[in-house]
């Protein structure tokens, strides 16, 4: 094991929560500290003597602390090899001594753009550039040089200096080091990201040139969609979601989650969706919370069985309590009314999630692994062009058809493909998901509708995308359906079209599909 003995340690950090401790252990064994700005005033009110880095590079801090470590008697006292004659002469002509330990952490960047309105030149302030250097130099060096980034590792740095008599191993240095290039990675795809959201042409580059994951690890759960499967959260969905109560979320309660969440999000009014394997199970609207959900639980009750429920105001005791009679997994909403929480948590573990904000809006980009990388594309932010949206028919819909399209259209949207909806203009009444057939998931949706009990006579289709033929239009004619919203696109769309007007059925067309693999 190659064991190395620091002697001089430099610590410049913004994140300042046990840098006192850890000093306080380098000098039980004499390692000399210098440090920087307001890491130095920390540390030195806390009685630990430092060395101002101006003493060590003979030069002031400038330019409101931009340039003070940006100088050759820091960085070749990091990049300097230990082992070789040259390097070490060098080092001896200028006047320079070695530091063996480095403890760095950056400007706050990424915390900086997550507040309100925070203005492009406070964010560009946040951009460090001497701490990066020093973490480079420091890892590339990993051979003779210690460097944390992350202050969890204190511990496990003096934990084995404590056990080799203040030395620390070439493994831990490597490891150490690995976690400086990630880290470093990460907060310059941050801000890239960043400052491409920001730019002038940002609107008209749809699609970046290049494409980094700067994305932190928030929690490893306890496996995938599978036990065999292991996984971890990345990114920030805890700025989005709180959990209040029950077991920690799996991998596919996440999923749901994100499902859920999208298709209320299409709805202004009181609204209820109960989501299944990231497919809805029904949705419903109305004047209060508790008419929504049972709406939206009588499309189909049996598959509600053990889903997730969201809601898209807070959630009142009544509602609590109808939603209790169900074995829910996990509940959502931006609020809990007085009571509800309490009542709630009787059951130990179930979930219950506090929406914080909106996730539709922050979604740019949606992305799919495959063998050579990941297939991006643009959110799907939209459901239909105004302009594009037009009667196909003789028969123009009535205003309660068409509130029943609309509404059928904003579930499709969120609905595996082939996806096929039957809605009043408040309700789901049956959803087919997920088929290699259209007419399947027409068949399918008829199924769970009179499975429910539910009358489709004069019901609205949503079709997430055009009918290949008629027979799938034909199919929800025989359920009762009498009005029907698609894309159109079809090299038979004058077929469906004949087809729809020989049934006196009312048909617009979007435009627009939403494909949903």
């Amino acid at each position: 094991m190659n064991l190395l003995l620091p002697h001089r340690a430099l610590i410049s950090v913004t994140e300042k929560t046990g840098i006192v401790d850890f000093a306080k252990h380098l000098l039980q064994w004499d390692i000399e500290i210098i440090s920087t700005g307001g890491t130095l005033s920390h540390l030195k009110q806390a009685g630990i003597p430092a060395i101002p880095v101006s003493t060590i590079t003979g030069f002031p801090e400038i330019l409101d602390g931009r340039v003070k470590t940006l100088h050759p008697n820091i960085h070749a006292a990091l990049l300097a090899v230990a082992d070789n004659p040259e390097h070490v002469r060098q080092l001896r002509d200028h006047g320079i001594t070695p530091i063996d330990l480095i403890i760095v952490n950056l400007y706050p960047f990424e915390d900086t753009i997550g507040r309100e309105k925070t203005s492009l030149a406070d964010a560009v302030e946040q951009i460090d550039i001497g701490g990066p250097a020093m973490l480079r130099s420091s890892a590339k060096n990993f051979r003779f040089k210690t460097v944390i980034v992350d202050p969890g590792d204190y511990p496990l740095v003096l934990n084995e200096m404590e056990r080799n008599s203040g030395s620390i191993s070439e493994e831990t240095r490597f490891t150490l080091a690995r976690k400086v290039f990630a880290h470093t990675a990460r907060y310059d795809a941050v801000i890239a990201e960043y400052l491409e959201r920001r730019s002038p042409e940002a609107k008209e580059i749809e699609l970046p040139e290049s494409f980094s994951f700067g994305l932190k690890k928030e929690m490893t759960l306890r496996y995938g969609e599978n036990p065999h499967q292991k996984a971890a959260l990345y990114g920030q969905f805890g700025t989005f979601f709180t959990k209040l109560h029950g077991k920690e979320l799996s991998f596919n309660n996440i999923v749901d989650i994100q499902s859920a969440v999208g298709i209320l999000e299409e709805f202004s009014e009181p609204t209820v969706t109960i989501v299944k394997h990231s497919n809805p199970c029904g949705v419903g609207s109305a004047k209060n919370l508790c008419d929504a959900y049972q709406k939206a639980l009588s499309t189909d009750p049996t598959s509600a069985f053990g889903g997730i429920i969201a809601v898209n105001r807070p959630l009142d005791i009544g509602t609590a309590e109808a939603i209790d009679k169900v074995f829910t997994e996990v509940i959502i909403a931006p609020e809990y009314m007085p009571g509800t929480v309490e009542f709630l948590t009787k059951k130990r573990d179930r979930r219950l999630i506090k929406q914080l904000r909106q996730v539709g809006s922050e979604r740019r980009f949606s992305l799919k692994q495959i063998a050579s990388g990941v297939l991006m594309q643009t959110a799907d932010n939209q459901l239909y062009d105004p302009a594009q949206l037009r009667v196909v028919t003789r028969r123009s819909p009535t205003p309660e058809e068409r509130a029943a399209m609309e509404f059928g259209w904003r579930v499709a949207k969120h609905v595996k493909s082939n996806a096929i909806v039957y809605a009043r203009s408040d309700r789901t009444l049956g959803i087919g998901a997920g088929q290699m057939s259209r007419v399947d998931s027409s068949r399918i949706a008829v199924m769970k509708a009179r499975d429910a009990a539910l009358d489709l006579a004069g019901s609205a289709v949503a079709s997430d995308a055009f009918f290949p033929f008629a027979d799938g239009l034909l199919e929800a004619v025989k359920a009762g359906a009498t009005a029907v919203i698609q894309p159109g696109g079809s090299v038979r769309d004058q077929e469906v079209i004949d087809a729809a007007n020989e049934n006196n059925v009312a048909m617009l067309f979007t435009g627009m599909r939403h494909f949903n693999h």
